[in-house]
């Protein structure tokens, strides 16, 4: 990938490094995977995530069997409804709901590509659901605000 293929896919022109006349392998970086933009403070907390679960069951302890993916969505759900309902850090472990959040996605993701997830998901609801949804939303918050408009 060109430099200007890697601009195309939103690198932005300021954020390459000024090129070494004697580095060769500063261009072919660009045709690799990014691992320069990820947030190192976050996946180390990650490590320690994934850390307390090998500890509790064994490292990579979902590559062994298969899992259930409504395990890991109710896990990610439960961290994440915590955080938001206030509480940052888990007491169980003293790390960021966040964080648990990432690891339960990240075992998830990885039962997925190593072919061990379980799809137990529901059948699906309609497509065109959401869409719908934010209408009656959209729709609801007119009306409230012309109410309110007309009462002033």
């Amino acid at each position: 990938m060109s430099y200007q293929n890697a601009k195309s896919l939103g690198f932005d022109p300021q954020d390459r490094p000024t090129p070494h006349p004697n580095d060769p392998k500063q261009e072919a970086g660009l045709e690799k995977i990014p691992f320069a933009c990820l947030p190192i403070a976050v996946l180390a907390e990650d490590a320690v995530a994934h850390g307390e679960g090998a500890l509790k069951y064994g490292r990579h302890n979902w590559r062994n069997g298969d899992v259930l993916a409504s395990t890991y969505f109710a896990a990610t759900l439960r961290h994440l409804f915590a955080w938001f309902e206030g509480e940052d850090i888990d007491p169980d472990s003293g790390l960021s709901h966040l964080t648990k959040a990432r690891a339960s996605l990240g075992v998830l993701r990885d039962a997925q590509i190593q072919g061990r997830a379980i799809d137990d998901r529901p059948p699906a609801s309609p497509a065109d659901l959401m869409e719908k949804l934010n209408q009656v939303s959209g729709d609801m918050a007119r009306r409230v605000a012309a109410l309110k408009g007309g009462n002033q």
